[in-house]
């Protein structure tokens, strides 16, 4: 069943962006798309791979001309996806996987109510400042204002949990790889012996894991 929107986003640091790569090599018929950034590129990043870099005044143009499904200011850059990106994939035959920030994903639930979102969220405050002030080290970031401001932002977008319909804590990366898998393959129908998985991961559920980590960070778990 072709045509599935599958939204995946998570606070900075949690470590989306390796398991969307895991998960793009273990399913098949996923098409990814390509976000435009205004920041400039870091380490080995190509333009047209991980994203289209652009400038602040081109990216401006294209949300005047209404090109984005979704678009989100966050620590000053620019990012957003073009509304292209469903075209394209529907053309292929293929799912679309979104990996987007929490702005930009409560923008495409607004737009497009059917599609399947998914965050993700690491297993504790503790963790979470590892990975930021890794993250951090790694794009020469060593603010400790700027840090800050990431923890607390990234704490504020745990609050949005409730708006998606699935969220997974990443403590074990096979683990969590494993239950993205199976949140695609029911969505698809594909594959019967993975409903079990994907319903232990809907919010409406409450898994003991994600619970714990929910109280970890000081969430009520019963907002939901």
């Amino acid at each position: 069943m072709a045509g599935i929107l599958f939204i995946i986003s998570a606070p900075s640091g949690s470590g989306k962006s390796t398991l969307v790569a895991q998960l793009r090599t273990l399913v098949e018929g996923l098409d990814f798309s390509i976000s435009y950034t205004t920041r400039a590129p870091r380490g080995s990043e190509t333009n047209g791979r991980e994203y289209f870099f652009t400038t602040r005044e081109s990216f401006e143009d294209k949300i005047a001309k209404g090109e984005f499904l979704e678009h989100a200011e966050v620590f000053g850059n620019y990012y957003g996806t073009a509304v292209s990106a469903l075209g394209h994939a529907k053309r292929l035959g293929k799912d679309l996987l979104l990996d987007i920030d929490v702005q930009g994903a409560m923008q495409v639930m607004q737009k497009l109510p059917e599609a399947v979102s998914i965050f993700i969220l690491p297993p504790s405050p503790e963790v979470l400042e590892k990975r930021l002030r890794n993250r951090s080290v790694a794009e020469h970031v060593t603010s400790e204002i700027v840090i800050k401001s990431r923890l607390a932002e990234a704490k504020n977008e745990l609050k949005k949990i409730w708006d998606y319909k699935y969220a997974l804590v990443n403590d074990v990366l096979d683990e969590a790889v494993e239950e993205m898998r199976a949140i695609v393959l029911h969505e698809r129908g594909e594959n019967n012996d993975v409903t079990a998985i994907a319903a232990s991961c809907r919010t409406n559920f409450m898994s003991g894991k994600l619970r714990m980590a929910l109280e970890k960070f000081g969430l009520d778990v019963e907002a939901g």
